[in-house]
């Protein structure tokens, strides 16, 4: 099934605008929404310059504003005629060792990547079951195979939440016209990443969106990409002795 009309969250840089990029290469019509409104503007811009016969839709959005997000959700549903895929992209980095008076960036992740995320799925799915049917696209991230130690610490609980939410409602949904795929991206060159010190394994961000793009366009109950190193890290990461582990913090 190809999906026509996609809408992605925290599009407006990084792995949302190399997607939006990618699927607008597909020739697919595109809901863009972020916090920074003249970036998603400038993004359009590129999009049709490149893609005159896209439509492409953007708005502003805070995620963390969670009344707003079904009401952006529902604008641009209309503006598009219809959504068949959501990408819930929008995340947060930031993060201290826990007690060492930085709880406001230890907070702020766990809201954003996990809370905010739920918001969306819930906006999201409540668009699709009136519909009957959709695909619903959770960013999750490797560091939720494993805890990771300090820094790392929040970031890697939020994403193992969000992870553990998409499988539920993999569950719950199987077997009808909602679909519904967790992807777990390694590290991929992105500010994001740079901020946060992933230096070792980082794909190119060409490679890791197209290994992104195309689990999303397999839809695939979760994937580990780029496939390599990561799909081999999936499963010894929970085998590694927590002296091994310390070091990735």
């Amino acid at each position: 099934m190809t999906r026509r009309r996609i809408l992605i969250t925290g599009a407006s840089s990084g792995l949302g605008a190399a997607m939006a990029r990618e699927f607008a290469a597909r020739g697919r019509d595109l809901a863009l929404c972020a916090r920074r409104l003249t970036n998603l503007e400038e993004l359009r811009a590129e999009l049709l310059a490149a893609h005159p016969g896209l439509t492409i839709a953007v708005r502003a959005l805070d995620v963390n504003d969670h009344d707003a997000v079904p009401k952006v959700f529902d604008e641009l549903r209309a503006e598009l005629g219809g959504l068949d895929r959501v990408i819930v992209n929008a995340g947060l980095g930031k993060g201290a060792r826990l007690g060492t008076g930085r709880a406001d960036a230890n907070l702020a992740t766990a809201t954003t990547n996990f809370v905010s995320a739920m918001a969306q799925a819930e906006a999201a799915l409540r668009i699709f079951r009136e519909q009957k049917s959709g695909h619903l696209v959770l960013v999750s991230s490797m560091s939720a195979v494993r805890g990771l130690p300090g820094p790392k610490a929040a970031y890697a609980a939020s994403k193992a939440g969000l992870s553990a939410l998409g499988e539920g409602l993999a569950i719950e949904l199987r077997g009808t016209p909602i679909k519904v795929t967790t992807l777990q991206p390694g590290f991929i060159a992105t500010d994001m990443s740079a901020r946060a010190g992933d230096a070792r394994l980082v794909a190119p961000l060409d490679k890791g969106v197209n290994a992104m793009v195309a689990a999303i366009e397999r839809e695939s109950v979760r994937a580990n990409v780029p496939e390599w190193p990561w799909r081999v890290l999936g499963f010894v990461m929970p085998l590694l002795p927590r002296a091994v582990m310390a070091r990735m913090g």
